[in-house]
């Protein structure tokens, strides 16, 4: 059951990002991270999220990014535009 909850974790830090410009000019996904700890680190540990400790969002990387759309298609839900 543990990759489920980290699958639909990640599912929904996805669903409920929000863009952020970088210094660099690229465009990021974060999400605020108000989810258990154990599975943000798994997470983190999967190379899917980033995040420091002392930070309250999370960034989503290309690869979670990719298996969140993946993740969409698997438990058959539409983002809304």
């Amino acid at each position: 059951m543990q990759k489920q909850i980290e699958e639909l974790t990640l599912l929904l830090l996805y669903l409920t990002s929000f863009q952020e410009n970088s210094v660099l000019g690229e465009t990021t996904l974060r999400s605020w991270k108000g989810y258990p700890f154990d599975t943000l680190d798994q997470l983190s540990n999967d190379s899917l999220i980033f995040f420091s400790n002392r930070a309250k969002s999370v960034y989503i990387t290309e690869d979670g990014i990719e298996l969140a759309k993946i993740l969409m298609q698997k438990y058959n839900i539409q983002q809304m535009n």
